[in-house]
């Protein structure tokens, strides 16, 4: 597994991570216990050390299930994660995000996950005028000085969110989070150089592109009511994503190569991006997601 290391935050990161937003319920169903663990013993076999969560993933459900993972090693894991949501019934969230709010909502983190650290602390796609509170920010500087966390990244909300991509060093962000893969390559012209002037770290989230570049769909499918494609994705754009798939499948795609390993070696070959967080369901796919770090040379 290669390394590289998260922009100015001196940590040395796996090139794949493991994203968990499955684990709240929303992609599918719950997770048991025994499966999170068989998730990260595979991550473990594979040198992946970085871990994207959220507050919101499930009502911290996502953060209990890894804290209980990984418990017994903390200390060789890099756990993300996010503020500024709240998990309601039906899949739903508000936006808690008063001080007291930012400072509650890490305190509920801290204890999920049962460490009294979080490595990267973000914010979870906040609109411009709430990123610039400087109240928040002094309560975030705080809980650094407390040593609650170590580092602010800033999940943005849409990836040409450029303003508060060029404030980073200002206000103290050394990490960016944003939707970075082949059929969403935006960031290239615009947010992704602003991040290497900066010297930030970048996790690129939903670098499968919510699963279309697996190559296990093809267009006509269909998924659950209740699942995150099934209610959030129109279908048009769903069937129009993946015929680009298949296209690319037949233009791009190395003979004999798993698309997803391509796929997230794709991003990667970019050295703007430090590690990519897919999603995963088993062991076995963290696997085949890790196995994209050979392939990224």
């Amino acid at each position: 597994m290669q390394h590289r290391i998260l922009g100015s935050t001196g940590l040395s990161v796996s090139v794949v991570g493991i994203g968990t937003w499955q684990f709240g319920g929303e992609w599918g169903g719950p997770f048991s216990q025994a499966t999170v663990d068989e998730i990260f013993d595979a991550g473990r076999a594979c040198g992946i050390n970085l871990i994207d969560t959220a507050e919101c993933y499930g009502d911290h459900e996502s953060e209990r299930l890894i804290g209980q993972s990984v418990k017994r090693d903390r200390a060789n894991w890099i756990i993300a994660t996010k503020f500024g949501h709240k998990f309601n019934n039906n899949f739903e969230r508000s936006e808690p995000r008063s001080v007291s709010d930012v400072v509650e909502q890490t305190d509920e983190s801290l204890a999920a996950l049962q460490t009294d650290y979080i490595d990267v602390q973000q914010y979870h796609s906040w609109g411009d005028t709430q990123f610039f509170d400087d109240d928040i920010l002094a309560a975030l500087n705080k809980m650094k000085e407390q040593g609650k966390i170590r580092h602010i990244g800033n999940s943005v909300g849409h990836n040409m969110n450029v303003k508060q991509i060029a404030a980073s060093q200002p206000r103290g962000v050394e990490v960016i989070q944003l939707i970075y893969n082949r059929l969403d390559c935006g960031p290239d012209t615009m947010s992704l150089p602003i991040c290497v002037a900066q010297n930030l770290g970048v996790l690129a989230r939903v670098p499968l592109a919510s699963g279309y570049l697996s190559g296990k769909y093809r267009p006509g499918h269909t998924f659950d009511a209740n699942e995150v494609r099934g209610k959030w994705h129109d279908p048009i754009d769903r069937d129009n994503s993946l015929r680009e798939v298949e296209k690319i499948a037949q233009t791009e795609l190395p003979e004999g190569m798993d698309m997803a390993t391509w796929a997230l070696a794709w991003c990667l070959r970019n050295a703007a991006i430090t590690s990519v967080i897919p999603g995963c369901k088993s062991g076995a796919q963290v696997r085949a997601n890790a196995a994209a770090s050979d392939v990224a040379v």
